[in-house]
């Protein structure tokens, strides 16, 4: 890492596994890391100290990951935040919904770590 402070990724899903998995993954890359599990706890996250990164999963209670995506990206204070969203659904009508709204980029679970670090680190400059 840089002398830069740690760049802070939040972390929503709704899958504790998933959670702590991404949660142990970044940390170990240095970066800092929030979670949410649901969309309301994630803009209430996201009220209290924007991230620098979203990973955002999409099938949620409380606002659905589109949902949360569209709210960001309407907002001026949010509407530069990265956003990956992360699905089970892999299908292409929902990764061309979810990069319609405004998503970064899309990842479909089951993924990769090393595709989450990879597309984490490339959409922060830190390739």
């Amino acid at each position: 890492m840089s002398e830069n402070a740690a760049k802070h990724i939040l972390i929503v899903d709704d899958e504790p596994n998933i959670v702590l998995s991404l949660e142990f993954l970044m940390r170990r890359r240095g970066y800092e890391v929030s979670t949410a599990s649901d969309g309301e706890e994630a803009l209430a996250a996201i009220e209290a100290r924007k991230p620098d990164l979203l990973l955002l999963d999409v099938m949620m209670p409380r606002k659905d990951g589109y949902q949360v995506c569209q709210i960001l990206r309407e907002r001026d204070d949010t509407a530069d935040l990265r956003i990956i969203m992360l699905t089970a659904r892999g299908r292409d009508v929902e990764r061309e919904k979810g990069l319609s709204l405004g998503a970064d980029d899309y990842i479909t679970k089951p993924f990769s770590t090393q595709d989450v670090v990879t597309k984490v680190r490339q959409l922060l400059g830190d390739a």
